[in-house]
Formats: structure tokens, sequence, C-alpha cells
């Protein structure tokens, strides 16, 4: 068995012409940086896959500050508007050519983290909060999931 974490990124700024440039909010450092230390006290993720814009990548930055990945990729395939079915076939791919790798985070966008977990668990499809993770486990043999559930930021 694997595990897939996927995880919104923290709070950003209001929206504006370039999404893809929005930043983190102070709360959503603060939330990412809480989110990167439960992840490390409590599944120790070992690949990263991240969405190129920038308030993924500033999420992820904060998770790395608890967490040592032996593989990372910055995926386009993962931003809100991406297909969570190609993302899902490709994350599966990455799996199966990285057999040693036991715990996979993701760290994408609303609605595709959403999508996502439908793809692995069809009729599961949380709501995530931002920085929230959802848990799922993965049988790369069998292509079955079961999702464990979605943790939230601390207040």
């Amino acid at each position: 068995m694997k595990t897939i974490l996927i995880m919104r990124h923290g709070e950003a700024g209001p929206m504006q012409a370039n999404d893809a440039a929005r930043l983190l909010t102070e709360r959503g450092q603060l939330d990412a940086l809480n989110m990167g230390q439960w992840l490390s006290n409590n599944h120790k993720p070992n690949a990263l896959l991240v969405s190129p814009y920038l308030r993924a990548q500033q999420t992820a930055d904060a998770v790395k500050q608890s967490n040592e990945f032996s593989y990372q990729e910055t995926c386009s395939d993962i931003i809100p508007s991406g297909s969570a079915s190609f993302a899902i076939d490709y994350l599966e791919t990455l799996i199966s050519m990285h057999d040693e790798i036991d715990t996979w985070l993701v760290i994408a966008h609303m609605p595709i983290v959403s999508y996502m977990i439908d793809q692995l668990v069809p009729g599961e499809m949380p709501i995530f909060p931002t920085a929230g993770v959802a848990i799922v486990e993965y049988c790369p043999k069998t292509h079955k999931s079961n999702y464990k559930g979605l943790q939230a930021p601390s207040v």
C-alpha cells in the first residue's frame, strides 16, 4: 500500500487578473508551516508533486521546512482548471516508476483536489479548507483506494 496525501494550498490573497501569481497570506503561510509539521509527525511524505502557481509553490516551501523529499516535481497538470483524470493517471504512473516511495504529497488547488479524490475513491469528493490534507491509501497492483479522511489545519 502507498499513501497519497492531497493538499490544498494555504490561504491566498484576493482574486486578481493573474490567478497564478496570487500569494499566500500570513495566515496561509502559518497554516502551511503547521500542516508541514503535522505531515512530518504523522505521514512523512517522501515525494512531492506541486502546482506551478505561486501560492502552491509557497505552500510547498513551507512544508519542506519539516519534510525531506527524495522526489520533487512541479506539474502544470494540477492547476485549478486541470483534468483530475489526467492528473491521477500521471500520479499512478509516477508511483509505478518509483516503487521505493511510500508516501506521495500533491499540493494543488480547488476544485481539482476534490476531483482527484473522486477519481481515486469514486463518490468521495471532500470540500478542502485551505491547507487541508486528504489521506488516501492506494494499492498500485489493484488501483483500489480507500479514503481515510481530511485533516484541516489547526486554528
